[in-house]
């Protein structure tokens, strides 16, 4: 029991104290049924927001137009929702009006899927109308009632079904699967920022091939940038340590068009360095890394482009843990270490900065680097004078 539960525990019996309804809903239970990492402890209520309000005294506006009121009262936030039904989706996305019930089985019914409409009261009791507990044990991913109407209404939701898949390692129900593929085109309504981060989390997850499988075969492939169906198989032992791995690797996959590909799905400037680095990691690589190649290459990236050789079937001179040895036993870990910089050699010679000084600080990092050069500035200003070829 983390203290997040404990704090949503006695908001619920707030306001249940005040006359109202209130369970967990969410994630947050699909995940402690299944003893998974629990994050974001919702609460839902027969209470309105203007109710809510009244029994807290400190609360703020998230999302109040749909029902949602944030609590701080208990020392950490806890979003509390109103029970609700959804007007007409003319989106794909959000609806565009809601009706607050007092009714939970009403606001269960709207949900996504059977295993998210599955709510638990303050004393830890399942209240189970759709399904969700039969599906979790069957390792379903079911959609709650029509699945035509529910991707309809927000069309994300079959691409969070690929991500459950991915996640869990649940199949899709044939149903709710059949109606993906048949509504996959309206995957283009959905804003690129709300599809990267679904394929974020598919990144990471622990079944990155069955969830690329998915994508191809519900269709939904067909309508997201990058070409997934060509390269199925090298997606087959994948496992990303971050997302940017994934993004890249995706754009690994899809070279040529690797910069609209980064554009399209509006990547961070983070997450395009990394794109970058690696791809330029994976190209020297298959020449031999150079012992400046290492010293300029975060380990992150020299990790991953040693991957994607090793995913491509590609036989290497060197062992993934070799590599952080190699770069652990550089005598510097960045230029800044060196002890000369480009005003000492200005000084040492008296002459003005131009294309020399580059020339003489790589020749520098080189010798520090291989060992045939102490990082001593003493030594440096010896060899400097004495030893530094300006070609």
């Amino acid at each position: 029991m983390t203290q997040q539960w404990k704090i949503a525990e006695n908001v619920i019996h707030k306001i249940q104290q005040a006359g109202f309804e209130a369970v967990f809903v969410g994630g947050a239970v699909r995940d402690r049924i299944l003893n998974r990492e629990q994050h974001d402890i919702d609460v839902a209520t027969s209470a309105l927001p203007s109710e809510i309000k009244t029994i807290f005294t400190k609360t703020v506006d998230v999302g109040i137009e749909h029902g949602t009121v944030l609590v701080l009262d208990e020392g950490a936030p806890i979003e509390v929702t109103t029970y609700r039904t959804d007007g007409t989706y003319d989106d794909h996305r959000r609806p565009d009006s809601v009706v607050f019930v007092r009714s939970l089985k009403d606001d269960l019914e709207r949900r996504d899927f059977t295993m998210n409409a599955i709510a638990m009261t303050a004393s830890y009791e399942i209240i189970d109308y759709y399904g969700g507990i039969s599906d979790i044990e069957q390792r379903l991913i079911r959609a709650v009632g029509q699945p035509q109407k529910r991707f309809q209404e927000d069309a994300l939701r079959m691409l969070r079904a690929v991500r459950f898949r991915a996640q869990l390692g649940f199949a899709i129900e044939n149903e709710t699967f059949t109606a993906i593929k048949k509504q996959a085109q309206d995957i283009q309504h959905i804003a690129m920022e709300r599809i990267s981060a679904e394929l974020n989390k598919i990144w990471i997850s622990d079944n990155v091939f069955e969830g690329i499988v998915s994508l191809v075969q519900s269709n939904l492939a067909n309508y997201l940038p990058g070409n997934f169906m060509e390269n199925l198989e090298k997606w087959k032992y994948c496992k990303f340590t971050s997302p940017s791995m994934g993004w890249a690797y995706l754009c690994f996959l899809n070279r040529e068009q690797h910069a609209s590909i980064v554009k399209a799905y509006r990547l961070s400037n983070k997450e395009k360095n990394y794109v970058q680095n690696v791809l330029r990691a994976y190209d020297a690589l298959l020449q031999g890394w150079s012992i400046v190649d290492y010293f300029e290459t975060e380990l992150s990236v020299l990790e991953g482009a040693y991957d994607f050789a090793e995913w491509q079937g590609i036989e290497l001179s060197v062992t993934k843990d070799q590599i952080a040895l190699i770069k652990a036993s550089l005598p510097i870990e960045s230029r800044k270490d060196l002890q000369a910089n480009g005003n000492d050699f200005m000084e040492w010679t008296n002459k003005k900065r131009g294309p020399w000084l580059k020339d003489a600080l790589d020749k520098v990092l080189l010798a520090v680097l291989n060992g045939s050069l102490d990082n001593n500035p003493d030594q440096i200003r010896e060899w400097f004078l004495h030893e530094f070829d300006e070609g």
